[in-house]
């Protein structure tokens, strides 16, 4: 079976952040030594082994962006959260890279 995983452009998401704050939600899913190293402002981290675990943490109903490196990862996470029937799921297409080569702001983690 053939997974579309739906992607979002770094300009996008800083829009969708904007517009819908409370009603999206932002995890990185690199591990903690990465995630140090800075991420988007207001994204929770959540290490991608730790996924399938948290599966409960995770709101099938809110829109939810995945964030990783370069957006390997991240796009994994997202093929695998469809197969668990989630249906918002997006990943950030560039990773942190395309976060960071779109200017938009890194910030230092908030703490898990």
């Amino acid at each position: 079976m053939h997974w579309n995983i739906k992607e979002i452009e770094a300009p996008e998401l800083a829009r969708w952040m904007e517009e819908k704050g409370e009603d999206l939600r932002v995890i990185d899913v690199r591990e903690m030594g990465e995630i140090t190293a800075g991420t988007i402002p207001g994204a929770e981290p959540m290490p991608m082994a730790s996924i399938p675990l948290r599966l409960n943490e995770l709101d099938r109903d809110k829109d939810t962006v995945f964030i990783c490196r370069s957006g390997a990862r991240s796009a994994q996470v997202c093929m695998f959260l469809q197969q668990q029937g989630f249906d918002k799921v997006y990943n950030l297409r560039g990773g942190m890279f395309g976060w960071a080569r779109s200017g938009q702001q890194i910030s230092l983690p908030k703490t898990a």
